[in-house]
Formats: C-alpha cells, structure tokens, sequence
C-alpha cells in the first residue's frame, strides 16, 4: 500500500509518522515543495514553537477556534493536548507550561520539534522528497512533480496548509472551499493619540468592533501600540473571530477601546471625582490615578483638551465627561490589517462538512484525506493551531495505516 502525503508541515509529518508507526508495512511518501520542511514550526513563537495550549478539557479547548470548533469536539476527544505532551514526551520531548497556558519545549527551541518529527519519519521509513513541488493530482491516484516524474498512491493525504495549490486540488477532486481570508492579524490604525507611543503596552483592555448585524465582535486581552497602530494578544484574538466581517468591509471598521474595563462611566466618574478632591493641586497630566503607563494617560488626557499643566482641582465637569470616554470608550478607525509575522494563520479551506472527522478521509472522493489548516478550522493564537494539526494529523495517520 502506498500513500503520498503532500505537504511537510506539523499535519503532514505528524500524519506520517503516526501512519507509519501503526502500520509499518505502509510505504509512505512526504513530499514538500519548500527546501526546508517544517517552515511554520520553525518560526512559531518567535523560534520557540509554540506547540499545544495547557487545556485538557474539550469543550473548553473547543471554544478557542472560531471556526471548526464543533467538527473538532470528537477529534479531540480521541487526540488533544495531552496527548501531544506525551506524545513528544515518549519521543524525548519535553514540554514546559507558560503562565498563560502556552506550552513550549523546554529547551526553548523550535529546532527540538523540527528535529524530532525529522528524525521520527527517517527512522520510521518515511521517504521525504523537499524542494519538489507537486504540479498535478488526477483521481486515480496518480501524482505529476514538478521534475516529471509520475507517482501512483493508494491513498493521498493533502495538508498543504492555506497554499492556493492546495485549495485548487481539492476542488477539482470535488470539494467545495469556504473563501480563504486571513486570520490573526494586527491592526493598522493611524491616529494622533497613539503618537511615540510604539512599545507602549496595556495588560488588560477590552477591545470591540462596532457591527451593524447582530454578531458581537468583542474581546479582553494585552495591547501592545506599535508604529503601525496596534497588536497584542487581545488584537490577535479579535481578529481571528472577526476574520470574515473584517474582510467584507476591507479592514476598515470602528474600533472602541476600553483602557479600564474594571471600571464602567459611573464608577470611573466617581472615582475621577475622589481623586480631584484629595490631589487638587496635582497635574493631571502628570499624575495617572489608574493603571495606564503615563506616557499613555498623558496622550488621552491632551485627546481629552485638557491642557497639561491643568490641576484637578480645575478640571470642569466637561472635561471630566470627556476624560470618562476617552478612558472607557475611546473610538479608533481600523484603516487595514498587518501581519502577525510568526504565526500566519488563514480562515477558510475545505468545506467541513464534506470530511469524515473520525477518520479526516473524504466523504467525496474515496481515500483522499485531509488535516491541518487545509480544512475551515482556525484558531486563536496560544498553540491552537497547532493542536489542530497535530489532532487531524494523528486521526489520519491512524485511519491511513488502517
């Protein structure tokens, strides 16, 4: 039995080595298009590898993926992330737990996974053809390289990841794709009160996208203000769940930022007012009463016209109000998206429903299977993506082999 895998990412290779590892008389064949396999995995966390998140509970990891989270409920319940810690675990890897779930190898290192699923697969008998691309797929199974050479496959596994080439095979083989738009992404946001302000960060602000449909696009998280407008945590997360309405309204939308989501108008007000009775004599510019860094306070006071060598004791009522809705509901202009570097990330892929998820074979063309970002399924950013990968990879890799 022959099966190709096409695609030498996280999915690919980890589909592999599980085929192999199940069935090992299976001759399997990894063919990646880039000289370098494994290129995601390389770069993820900035070169540490960002490989699962800290959360073994199912329905709560499925509330991470803004698309594909139901179709994935029963995968992950056969493969979730602690099964990938012992899975690298019982392949020499060991995982470390971050304060915020992510989880890392220890060595801090992406060449550690890299290295690990490279030597897995050539140990295994996984045959790896890089630096060749697949230029034809005809049902049958039979593959065209781009050198010419003709491969025929029993079975065919494609994890491409958001490669056009990818989609485009998949359709002609029958499958419909959902349009793929980017996910994860920064905001470009060019405004006067985010001036030399880049490296400036907020460790918790409540961000939302004014919609005119009922869908809420709001999330909690880190903000970082860069030269171009702003990223973080927070940024990223929001742009993963508004992926699709960010795209039909080409990356220009209202943003209204919440710098103290502790507080809402009422109680800020009167806390704003405590704090003008007991330091009258004080510089508002110069005294930040809140957890904002000053260089921060001091730019959405001057957005408020409070000039900055006022006291509070002379702080009007108007300015105050004003103050109020800078601090809580201050209204920023999306002008486009930016690229969150590490991790790009697409929405979008093979159509869902038309994929067996106990197996990730089709349900349209007999033994053509697929796993990772190929398919609708996004996530956050935190090691979500990867999990997919590593789930969809490992229901293939053992259905193939079977």
């Amino acid at each position: 039995m022959t099966i190709i895998v096409i695609g030498g990412g996280a999915a690919g290779f980890f589909a592999a080595i599980n085929c192999a590892e199940t069935n090992p008389n299976s001759q399997i064949i990894l063919i990646e298009a880039a000289q370098q396999p494994l290129g995601k995995v390389r770069i993820s966390g900035g070169g540490r590898c960002n490989v699962t998140h800290h959360c073994f509970d199912v329905e709560q990891l499925i509330t991470n993926y803004p698309r594909g989270g139901k179709a994935l409920r029963g995968a992950f319940s056969r493969f979730q992330p602690q099964d990938t810690l012992t899975w690298f675990n019982r392949h020499g890897v060991k995982l470390k737990t971050e304060s915020d779930g992510r989880m890392f190898p220890i060595t801090d290192n992406s060449e550690t996974i890299v290295n690990c699923l490279l030597e897995t697969a050539k140990k295994l008998g996984v045959k790896l053809i890089k630096g060749v691309a697949v230029t034809n797929i005809e049902t049958g199974f039979q593959v065209t390289l781009k050198t010419g050479e003709i491969l025929r496959a029993d079975i065919i596994l494609i994890a491409t990841g958001s490669s056009k080439i990818g989609y485009q095979w998949a359709e002609k083989l029958g499958h419909k794709i959902e349009e793929p738009v980017p996910s994860l992404f920064t905001f470009n946001i060019k405004d006067q009160r985010f001036q030399d302000l880049a490296g400036v960060t907020a460790e918790n602000v409540h961000l939302k996208i004014l919609t005119q449909g009922k869908q809420k696009l709001e999330q909690t998280g880190p903000l970082l203000i860069t030269h171009w407008g702003i990223s973080g945590p927070g940024v990223l997360k929001l742009s993963a769940w508004g992926a699709r309405i960010l795209a039909e309204n080409n990356y220009q939308m209202q943003l209204i930022i919440n710098w103290l989501p502790e507080y809402n108008q009422g109680n800020l007000t009167e806390y704003l007012l405590t704090i003008k009775s007991e330091n009258p004599k004080k510089q508002i510019a110069s005294y930040s009463p809140v957890k904002l860094s000053k260089r921060l306070w001091q730019s959405l006071v001057i957005a408020s016209e409070i000039n900055s060598e006022i006291i509070w004791a002379n702080l009007s009522k108007k300015q105050l109000n004003k103050l109020v809705q800078e601090l809580i509901q201050g209204k920023y202009l999306i002008k486009g998206k930016g690229v969150f570097k590490d991790e790009f990330v697409t929405c979008g892929g093979v159509n869902l429903k038309e994929i067996n998820f106990k197996t990730m074979e089709s349900k349209i063309c007999p033994n053509l299977y697929f796993a990772g970002e190929i398919l609708d399924i996004d996530g956050i950013t935190g090691g979500f993506n990867f999990q997919n990968a590593w789930t969809t990879g490992w229901i293939a890799g053992q259905a193939m082999a079977n």
